[in-house]
């Protein structure tokens, strides 16, 4: 068989990304007991409203917002986000992100995540809504220390179509990679790669989804993370009307991932479910109530 290492090395390298539709850079530091954005950056369609405290906890709120409204063929979002030693940061959406056709090429985020010692991190976007004829890739790569907390929260929900279809976006790719870093470098802890293509012919049942149309993650890497934490977020589970699934990752320096998938029929049912996970978390772990946006 003839190999063409060389020509697709070459091509490979000519290929270049979309200038980005929108940038996004943001930097949390903490002093005092309260944390706050060091550095601001935006161009182009993202941007982050004024910061907003939930608690006395000291953990600061942003809220991305896309003016534009939706993701369409061949956009391109890129985030950059760092959470200093010590800073505590709540990452949320202003609204849904919604996937419209992409005829041209597939719409994508590409978002950094750098946590420094004793950081957290709460993602908690609302919901990805594709619509027909989408399709999408999101690529988060995450780098924490022992000592971070990462707890990351999605919902990808299909579409209304004007046949009422339920299936008719053509494909969504969601990766996470969550890497570890020590004094003696930096290895890969978990990697969370997620691809839904909905079949052609609209049809859906066992082999596809279990027959639900909406799907919930929950994105967990913290030092307190252990089987007694997954059979209990497993039987909290339980309790909704959901399909749901957990697994752990190996423990690397000190720190393990836990990844929870959940499927159901509902976006809001899957919001409290999630909800009820991350609470547990808060809870436990920072003696805070449970997230209340207060959005609609």
């Amino acid at each position: 068989m003839r190999t063409t290492e060389g020509p697709l090395v070459e091509l490979v390298e000519t290929v270049q990304s979309p200038a980005p539709m929108g940038e996004l850079e943001l930097q949390v530091v903490a002093r005092a007991g309260k944390s706050f954005a060091a550095h601001q950056f935006h161009r182009g369609a993202l941007r982050v409203l004024r910061p907003h405290y939930l608690d006395d906890s000291g953990q600061v709120c942003y809220v991305v917002v896309n003016p534009g409204g939706a993701y369409l063929g061949a956009d391109l979002y890129v985030l950059d986000v760092e959470v200093g030693d010590g800073a505590d940061l709540l990452l949320t959406t202003q609204s849904a992100t919604k996937i419209y056709r992409t005829p041209e090429s597939f719409a994508e985020q590409r978002m950094t995540v750098r946590l420094g010692e004793g950081s957290r991190l709460e993602l908690a976007p609302d919901q990805v809504i594709a619509y027909r004829e989408a399709s999408y890739r999101q690529k988060t790569h995450i780098t924490m220390r022992p000592t971070s907390s990462l707890v990351m929260a999605e919902v990808i929900t299909p579409g209304w179509s004007p046949d009422g279809a339920s299936f008719r976006y053509e494909e969504l790719r969601l990766r996470n990679e969550i890497h570890v870093q020590t004094d003696g470098g930096t290895r890969l802890l978990a990697l969370d790669n997620l691809l839904v293509r909905p079949p052609l012919d609209d049809v859906t049942g066992t082999g596809f989804m279990e027959g639900y149309s909406h799907l919930g993650s929950l994105v967990v890497a913290d030092a307190r993370v252990d089987q007694a934490l997954a059979d209990e977020l497993h039987q909290l589970a339980e309790k909704f009307d959901a399909y749901t699934g957990i697994s752990l990752s190996a423990t690397m320096d000190g720190i393990t991932a836990l990844v929870l998938r959940s499927l159901s029929n509902s976006t809001e049912k899957l919001n409290t479910l999630l909800g009820g996970c991350s609470g547990l978390l808060r809870q436990r772990w920072y003696g805070q109530a449970p997230l209340n946006l207060r959005k609609y």
